[in-house]
């Protein structure tokens, strides 16, 4: 999201089916159908977000790589499919070029457009999630072989860079999507675009006061910080205000319940480049130092798992050693779903 982000796919693994359909309006890919198991009756589904300036073609590398490990030792009650769509303004639903540029690539409602970008593909994610179901598994030929009729019973989402601060969105925002791999993405889009805006010299960021100014400005008006207190994590949690650790007693007893109306019993996998220059990881690590004391501690109970791994000489990439991470937090996973 904050810049072109490298994928760094992964080498030649075996290819698993891929069916291009149109639900609600969208064209995506659904990998994996052709290898559900006959009798499997519920359905492991992962969403998969792709990077600013890329398309969904870009993740079939990484939608081969972890069906295929999957498939090495399935679970013959479980199938596992990857779905990948098209952001908004990528791929087949690009309208707008200078709508995807930065401020320093000459696009002025640079602020507004990713941010609409990262909230739409949310919204995306959840209406497709309410039909494919009807699309999928709606016919005769998807009662399994005992009988039943197959259901997607536990959804997960894999985001990179643009992908990565839709899939901190998700997270937060569909009961459903109850694990998610977010890579080199952010969850303070407030506290990014600040640091953006010094970095790009906009004219409306006042060094001074380093950037207080700036939240709230025609660069970044007062609908768009509205729509991150609805929408983007520490908006939510916390709005405008900053993040004060430790976490008094008074403000467990706010952010309590609202943490357990939306990550209660989640499982969160972040991956950082520490030489990410793009989205840097001290963007986003008061929320993240945040989020793991509260998992880790007085906010135990809410069943919520963090797992914060910065890779220090990453940039701004999905690195081997990323993948390889992603992988196991995935089908580890899956593996709990079953439980």
């Amino acid at each position: 999201m904050a810049g072109t982000s490298n994928n760094s796919a992964p080498g030649a693994v075996p290819s698993v089916s891929r069916a291009r359909l149109t639900v609600s309006g969208l064209q995506i890919d659904v990998y994996g159908l052709a290898e559900l198991p006959a009798n499997a009756s519920k359905v492991s589904c992962l969403w998969l977000h792709h990077g600013r300036l890329r398309n969904k073609e870009d993740m079939a590398p990484f939608a081969n790589r972890f069906l295929s490990a999957y498939h090495e030792k399935p679970n013959p009650g479980r199938g596992f499919i990857a779905v990948a769509l098209d952001q908004r303004n990528h791929g087949s639903r690009l309208v707008d070029k200078r709508a995807n540029e930065s401020w320093v690539d000459g696009n002025e409602t640079h602020a507004q457009d990713m941010f609409g970008f990262v909230t739409g593909t949310v919204v995306d994610t959840v209406n497709l999630i309410d039909m494919i179901e009807s699309h999928l598994f709606g016919g005769d030929d998807h009662v399994t072989s005992d009988g039943g009729r197959r259901r997607i019973d536990h959804n997960m989402v894999l985001g990179i860079s643009l992908g990565g601060h839709s899939a901190w969105q998700l997270l937060f925002a569909d009961p459903r999507v109850t694990a998610g791999v977010i890579v080199i993405g952010c969850p303070d889009y407030m506290t990014l675009l600040k640091d953006r805006a010094r970095l790009s010299q906009l004219k409306g960021f006042n060094a001074p006061d380093y950037g207080a100014s700036f939240i709230g400005s025609k660069d970044f008006p007062d609908p768009l910080v509205n729509a991150c207190k609805k929408y983007d994590p520490k908006g939510i949690l916390f709005g405008t205000k900053d993040i004060v650790l430790p976490t008094t007693v008074g403000e467990q007893q706010r952010l309590g319940p609202l943490l357990k109306s939306r990550v209660s019993g989640k499982r969160f996998q972040i991956l950082s480049g520490g030489a990410d220059k793009l989205v840097p990881y001290a963007m986003g690590e008061s929320f993240i130092q945040f989020f793991k004391t509260a998992a880790n501690g007085w906010y135990k109970e809410g069943g919520v798992y963090v797992e914060d791994n910065v890779y220090p000489t990453a940039g701004h990439e999905f690195s081997a050693e990323m993948r390889n991470d992603a992988l196991r937090f995935v089908l580890d996973s899956i593996a709990l779903a079953n439980k």
